[in-house]
């Protein structure tokens, strides 16, 4: 499965990006779909997730700003950040697969990603 992420970009602490998380066949609509980030020096972590019914989950420093929601018509997942600040600055990548994998960050590949840079 090649997992392909966009929508990042630089942008002013307090504004808003929305990234968008796409993939052939149907892995984002029957698996869960999580979005991580790496920072600079940092480990990979995750931010938020979607499970195959809608349950969501998010990372305390996010809940909030972030939204993660299944698009349907353009078979994506995407992840709407708002009232950015500088310490969300990182790569965001993301990823599909059982609960455990998603925890785990145990999958067979990675995305680019996509940079997010908040900077005044």
């Amino acid at each position: 499965v090649r997992i392909v992420e966009s929508g990042g970009g630089f942008v002013q602490p307090g504004e808003s990006l929305t990234l968008s998380c796409a993939a052939s066949g149907t892995i984002l609509t029957i698996a869960t779909v999580a979005w991580y980030r790496q920072a600079p020096g940092k480990q990979r972590e995750l931010v938020a997730s979607i499970s195959r019914l809608g349950s969501t989950n998010y990372a305390d420093d996010v809940k909030g700003r972030f939204t993660i929601r299944r698009d349907h018509a353009r078979n994506t997942v995407n992840l709407r950040m708002n009232i950015l600040k500088p310490e969300d600055t990182a790569v965001y990548y993301c990823n599909a697969g059982s609960t455990e994998a998603i925890k785990r960050m145990d999958f067979e590949s990675w995305g680019q990603g996509t940079q997010v840079t908040v900077s005044s």
